[in-house]
């Protein structure tokens, strides 16, 4: 059910994507503006849905493991894999100190769960068995793709923006943009493509968060958890460069260190809500049935 709902909420933003970029690259250039605007909508929506995956690992410097070299990270996929009926994703390991997790790709058939070395060091077995949980979960549920097309909306947006402000689409000083409006797109364009980010990804870490503690069948150890990273990612706090600011709505927790605005604009929900709804999901199913 949410595989399928998610499914139709990713056709409905690439569709909506497509149209905004098309109506203003004509509204802006005609035919050539018109142009412009596919080859862009065409080529981002290529890359966000076959190199995603591949992008958000390069950003973690991530690498491909073997079980040889994590068994029991091998174990607990393979096990809650199989307990899901859902094919095996492939594991990589971030060399970085913060702990943190995400799971990419578009499909669980070409799914990855990546774990960064300073989450292996301070979680016990069943926190990051909760851990590996949600980000199945996030996998399972179709949610990783529709985060990928929101994130590229601002891109698409500004780089559209950047190309009509350099090239003189129309025959003269009448037809060609008016250079305040696209400023107002570079300014106003990334910032409506945050909202809409914001919205898709705070209610996907509840979702993975519910459906990662019914896989688990062991809430309170992702509560467990999740206290423990948000402690290491504050503590640790990873750089805001380009390519980590983009794929940093994928993890388990916000990986940059912000309050204020930066905080009222962060992809993920307050981790104290996240804790209490597990406790509460913890307190209504009674004794934990967790078996390894």
């Amino acid at each position: 059910m949410h595989s399928h709902r998610n499914g139709l909420k990713t056709a409905a933003l690439l569709g909506l994507l497509t149209a905004l970029i098309l109506g203003v690259g004509y509204w802006f250039g005609g035919s050539t503006g018109l142009v412009i605007a596919v080859v862009i909508s065409l080529l981002m929506n290529g890359i966000s849905y076959f190199f995603s995956d591949k992008l958000a690992l390069r950003s973690m410097r991530a690498q491909p493991v073997s079980e040889a070299e994590f068994p029991a990270l091998y174990q607990m996929v393979r096990e809650l894999a199989a307990e899901a009926r859902q094919p095996m994703p492939r594991l990589y390991v971030s060399p970085t100190m913060q702990p943190n997790a995400f799971a990419t790709g578009r499909n669980p058939a070409n799914a990855a769960v990546c774990v960064t070395q300073g989450i292996t060091q301070i979680l016990d077995y069943r926190e990051l068995r909760g851990v590996i949980g949600h980000e199945l979960s996030h996998v399972y549920n179709r949610d990783i793709l529709i985060s990928s097309v929101a994130a590229g909306l601002a891109g698409i947006i500004t780089a559209l923006a950047q190309i009509l402000w350099f090239i003189p689409l129309g025959g003269n000083d009448e037809d060609s943009p008016n250079p305040a409006v696209l400023l107002g797109m570079l300014i106003l364009g990334p910032i409506a493509a945050t909202v809409i980010q914001l919205a898709i990804s705070r209610n996907r870490e509840y979702q993975a968060d519910a459906s990662g503690a019914a896989l688990t069948r062991d809430p309170l150890a992702l509560a467990s958890a999740l206290r423990k990273i948000h402690m290491g990612t504050q503590q640790l706090p990873l750089p805001a460069d380009r390519q980590l600011t983009n794929s940093a709505h994928l993890m388990i927790d916000n990986p940059f260190k912000g309050g204020g605005v930066a905080k009222m604009f962060s992809t993920h929900p307050p981790m104290e809500e996240r804790v209490r709804r597990l406790e509460e999901i913890a307190g209504n199913s009674g004794p934990i049935q967790y078996r390894r």
